[in-house]
């Protein structure tokens, strides 16, 4: 799909994103917050769109789940980069985001 060139917001997202180290994450929140504009959904947006050059498995919703209709290569990710999870197979593996929830850029 020919969704354009990525705004300068989006590039501050995936700027953000690329910086995100191996074994630990944030949420869409997260990122919104530390851009200090706009919200969640605006971020989902922009890693739907522009994401899939960018670790975007390192992106998770607030609670630790991955993307939606992601999870099995996402965690194939976690799992090679020793990210922590919590929960299994039958209710899913989520992210412990007590324990990898990335702090940002010093």
């Amino acid at each position: 799909m020919g969704w354009g060139l990525p705004t300068e917001f989006a590039e501050r997202v995936l700027d953000l994103v690329e910086q995100i180290p191996e074994g630990q994450v944030l949420s869409y929140g997260d990122i919104a917050e530390l851009l200090g504009r706009r919200g969640a959904r605006t971020v989902g947006t922009v890693m739907a769109r522009f994401g899939s050059d960018v670790p975007w498995w390192r992106v998770v919703r607030a609670d630790g789940r991955p993307a939606q209709g992601h999870e099995d290569r996402a965690l194939e990710h976690f799992r090679e980069e020793g990210t922590p999870l919590v929960g299994g197979p039958i209710d899913g593996h989520r992210v412990d985001m007590a324990q990898a929830r990335w702090h940002g850029p010093l």
